[in-house]
């Protein structure tokens, strides 16, 4: 317990496919979805990763398709990466040489706290804690090397 897989460059680790599943927990009602589906991570001509991902999020018991998609840029020291959301703004920072890494991203009334942790060579995880007026979220996702 609690040993983590040091990354000594994030964009390098990350580049690829990944299988996805997440759990989203709805604190306050207790309500909870799922999604699955395929995270790839390509190259942008810039530099960095294209980090799109798509699947279906059931909630509910309703089924439905999902997609997002987020910028992975280098970061200001090497081995870390700077997110950006598709539309250019900034998202949060990344850093695994340690092997996790901890992140705010404040949004409006609402503050997203993401815990990334990297279990081994083909496997790791996030998981968002999102708290505010209308939210009380718990969203984890494991992610699994595909190819």
């Amino acid at each position: 317990m609690g040993e983590f897989w040091p990354v000594p460059d994030a964009l390098t680790y990350l580049a690829g496919t990944w299988r996805a599943e997440r759990s989203v927990r709805d604190l306050a009602s207790g309500e909870e979805g799922r999604f699955s589906g395929t995270t790839v991570f390509s190259p942008l001509e810039s530099g960095g990763l294209l980090h799109q991902e798509s699947g279906r999020f059931v909630w509910q018991g309703v089924s439905r398709p999902a997609e997002r998609t987020l910028r992975f840029l280098p970061g200001a020291a090497p081995g870390t990466v700077e997110v950006r959301f598709a539309d250019g703004r900034p998202f949060h920072d990344l850093d695994l040489t340690s092997g996790r890494h901890v992140a705010d991203h404040p949004c409006s009334a609402d503050l997203y706290r993401g815990e990334f942790t990297v279990l081994d060579e083909d496997h790791w995880r996030t998981v968002w804690r999102v708290r505010g007026p209308a939210k009380d979220l718990v969203l984890t996702t494991d992610y699994a090397r595909e190819g």
